[in-house]
């Protein structure tokens, strides 16, 4: 089988793309370039978007050599910019929290990057990344699943693949651990071996990406209680605790952000929990469609960390979870995972919680 490998230059991509050589596939590398110069000013933090992507593609290509595997790079800005950034920028400014990550994944990383690959006359079967996560097979329906490693699983940012895109997927990592990446990257002596791992969207300020002027508004407490001054609510997102300057002794927490009026609403920890939500542009997994409207029980993640959170039940947009849960925030994915295991049943995005 022929496979094109999505290389990032990093330890997992690189391992990905080694293991499937070794099984005696045939291997192409394949890279998304997503910055280019003049249009942003990046900074430090290794993330997927910033200038150090240059030194990223060089490391990609010398492992290609390592390897003897072909490797192309396709430039993917003009794309990226106006899918994931302009989106980035406008859910910030309408008060609610993105998900750039999730966007990139389903609209570039498995959509744009591979055809644009067959485009240029690569000629594969199926497309492979260094992601944990598993695809399992529920019915006639295929699933992303989370992956052996519970502390590295990245089925979240996975949930919007569709069908199509999952059929000519594979995830070779899934069914390893971190730290057995890492050491067979040493055995192997692969130099992206002790690399970090990249844990920001974007090397720079976010607000740059915003491009928003500071504009004085109100932190306020649910009863409109002024307790403090901000610089722009996009500075802020659902469920932040640090940072807000209003002191008080017991925690305060953002609860909620009013774009028009340019005002943070916080209050206390239980003021945080809710117990439903609605969600709208839904993918689904192993959850047939034509059974969305039935209650389902499932467990759900409404943020990238932790594990699953349950008892919950699904029917169609709308999820009640009787325990409760914090730091539910509008234009994050909730992502309903199976009851009892694995696999991602359906997702979308968070329009409204309730308590």
């Amino acid at each position: 089988m022929k496979y094109a490998v999505g290389l990032s230059g990093g330890v997992d991509s690189s391992v990905a793309a080694m293991l499937l050589k070794e099984q005696g596939h045939e291997v192409v590398g394949i890279t998304m370039k997503l910055w280019r110069e003049g249009f942003y000013k990046g900074g430090d933090r290794d993330a997927c978007f910033g200038a150090h992507e240059i030194e990223d593609i060089a490391t990609a290509g010398r492992l290609a050599k390592k390897l003897g595997i072909e490797y192309h790079v396709f430039d993917c800005f003009d794309v990226y910019n106006r899918e994931v950034i302009a989106y980035f920028r406008e859910t910030y400014l309408g008060g609610k929290t993105p998900n750039p990550c999730v966007r990139c994944n389903a609209l570039l990383k498995f959509g744009l990057l591979p055809r644009l690959a067959r485009q240029a006359g690569l000629a594969f079967d199926k497309f492979a990344t260094g992601h944990y996560a598993r695809i399992v097979s529920k019915g006639n329906r295929l699933a992303v699943a989370r992956a052996l490693d519970e502390n590295k699983d990245q089925s979240y940012f996975l949930y919007r693949l569709s069908q199509a895109q999952l059929a000519e997927c594979e995830f070779p990592l899934g069914g390893f651990t971190k730290a057995e990446i890492r050491e067979l990257a040493r055995e192997k002596g692969l130099a992206c071996a002790e690399r970090p791992d990249s844990q920001d969207f974007y090397s720079g300020d976010r607000n740059e990406l915003i491009g928003a002027h500071e504009r004085e508004g109100k932190i306020v407490d649910l009863d409109g209680k002024v307790l403090g001054v901000h610089r722009g609510f996009w500075h802020y997102t659902v469920g932040q605790r640090k940072g807000l300057g209003i002191g008080g002794g017991t925690p305060y927490y953002v609860i909620d952000l009013n774009a028009c009026r340019n005002e943070v609403i916080v209050g206390r920890a239980s003021d945080a929990i809710k117990t439903t939500l609605e969600v709208e542009d839904m993918v689904y997994g192993a959850l047939d469609p034509a059974k969305a409207g039935e209650s389902v029980p499932c467990r759900v993640k409404v943020r990238s960390a932790g594990r699953p959170k349950g008892p919950a039940v699904l029917c169609g947009t709308h999820c009640e979870f009787p325990e409760g849960i914090a730091g539910i925030a509008p234009g994050q994915s909730a992502v309903f995972y199976a009851a009892e295991s694995d696999e991602i049943l359906a997702g979308g995005t968070i329009i409204r919680e309730n308590g």
